[in-house]
């Protein structure tokens, strides 16, 4: 016999991390029950000047065997410096730690799609540009 359930539908407008977090359980549920136990751990590699202010990163997770890379910022006056090679190739070396066998991360057309293949990601995926968005590119290096 089936039981009826009663539904309610909310949209949020702000961030709930409760929600999120909440989400995020139920994906790891229904793969731990798929895929086995996974560790899904943290992952930043950062750099900050000598007045100690931020000046870039790396910032993701690890999970499975997968770096999934969330964020790269290196500050405009440190661009073209090396450190974000730096961080990415730091990053990639503790990913492999973890037992990691790839890397993935997105970007937009404006942003660094260059400078990911650079480091020997290959372009995997695109999402075409619209009026108010430009082209985007999904990138995996295997490691």
């Amino acid at each position: 016999m089936e039981v009826e359930m009663t539904v309610k539908v909310d949209v949020l407008h702000n961030e709930d991390l409760s929600v999120f977090d909440a989400l995020v359980d139920g994906v790891r549920q229904h793969n731990f029950a798929h895929m086995g136990p996974e560790t899904s751990k943290p992952l930043a590699v950062v750099a900050h000047d000598d007045s100690g202010k931020l000046i870039g990163g790396v910032a993701g997770r690890t999970i499975y065997d997968n770096f999934l890379i969330n964020v790269v910022w290196v500050d405009e006056n440190a661009r073209g410096s090396g450190l974000g090679r730096d961080l990415m190739q730091r990053a990639e070396i503790e990913a492999k730690q973890r037992d990691c066998t790839m890397a993935q991360v997105d970007t937009l057309s404006f942003q660094a799609p260059v400078f990911y293949q650079k480091l020997g990601f290959e372009i995997i995926g695109t999402v075409p540009s619209t009026a108010k968005s430009p082209e985007r590119y999904f990138l995996l290096k295997k490691f």
